[in-house]
């Protein structure tokens, strides 16, 4: 019994082989019209969901120019995931400043806010825009790792960035000392700053920030947090705002009040706390730029923003005469500083 029936199984196998070949024989002479309907039945249903994602949310249709202007800005994938409606922020680089160095504490949104705009850059040019995916934990198969992973991350868009192109970096030099992160971070500025990509450079190197004054190309933005302090208690704890904000991030220590959201013992935060404050007070030292590089950033930004009306306005001419009175304003906003500091 137990022949037979394998018997009547290897028949059953022999039978759909030889039905399978036939088909394929004769499907063979119109796999072109396969190949046809598979791809307009794919095209179809991109055409479909494009449709259906700008009909239920408020997506607008991008215009190219050579700036990148970003209005209330969020993220694609977080606002359909999430349970309620994600903080917006604009996002701006231009000419003038095509250099962001973006700080905050953790957990504030920096990386987040770093793919908003990527995914945002690629709803903006789909069908043309290729994405490579970018690693950052240890390589086992290669036995790499997470710092040399960084590093051939910058070998690579080192060796192919071009004038057009948006870099986004999250966090470099984390995987070593806090010295030379801060060396290989500044070295891979200045390189980048010489070219005119626009680049978005997210990092907890605070010194990275003086770069401002030193580059009139470079804009110093954070993410907002707020302080808030129990009437119980008097325990202070951070509320993150996640909104994004011009300036350098005044914060200090946000490590330490994310280690206190874990179960450390609270003796081994106070004494991470007093070393900190000792490294800070021997390391830490602001400096502010000098009335005659505001006044260098002031014009260099007026110039590059007269270039791109130029170039980009559609503006009518009354429109176009309240932009320009507009720019007159804030550049004269800027060199108060500068007058200040000369009296």
């Amino acid at each position: 019994m137990n022949d037979r029936c394998d018997e009547a199984l290897r028949e059953i196998f022999h039978i759909s082989y030889v039905v399978i070949c036939q088909l394929l024989n004769t499907i063979r002479e119109h796999i072109h019209c396969l190949y046809k309907l598979s791809d307009a039945v794919s095209m179809l249903d991109m055409l479909l969901s494009l449709a259906n994602a700008c009909t239920l949310s408020d997506y607008v249709r991008p215009e190219f120019t050579d700036t990148l202007a970003i209005k209330q800005g969020r993220h694609p994938i977080l606002e359909r995931m999430a349970g309620q409606q994600p903080v917006s922020n604009n996002s701006y680089i231009s000419e003038g400043s095509n250099f962001v160095i973006i700080t905050g504490p953790n957990m504030s949104g920096k990386s987040t806010f770093l793919k908003q705009v990527a995914l945002c850059q690629i709803m903006a040019q789909i069908g043309r825009q290729s994405d490579r995916p970018i690693g950052v934990d240890d390589d086992f198969e290669t036995n790499s790792s997470t710092f040399m992973l960084e590093m051939k991350e910058m070998s690579y868009i080192i060796h192919n960035v071009s004038d057009r192109s948006l870099i986004i970096i999250d966090e470099l030099g984390r995987g070593t000392s806090a010295e030379e992160g801060i060396g290989i971070c500044h070295s891979v500025c200045e390189f980048l700053l010489g070219l005119k990509a626009y680049t978005l450079f997210a990092t907890h190197f605070l010194e990275l920030c003086q770069l401002e004054s030193l580059y009139p190309n470079v804009e110093n933005q954070h993410m907002e947090v707020q302080h808030t302090r129990s009437l119980d208690s008097g325990a202070e704890s951070v509320v993150y705002t996640y909104l994004l904000s011009r300036g350098c991030s005044e914060e200090r220590h946000y490590g330490l009040r994310a280690a206190e959201m874990t179960s450390l013992p609270l003796s081994l935060i106070h004494e991470a706390k007093t070393i900190a404050s000792n490294v800070t007070q021997q390391l830490l030292a602001k400096h502010h730029s000098d009335p005659e590089t505001q006044w260098q950033r002031a014009v260099y930004r007026l110039a590059t923003r007269l270039l791109q009306a130029a170039r980009n306005s559609r503006l009518d001419p009354d429109s176009l005469r309240m932009y320009l009175k507009g720019l007159k304003k804030q550049y004269e906003a800027e060199l108060q500083p500068r007058a200040l500091g000369w009296r």
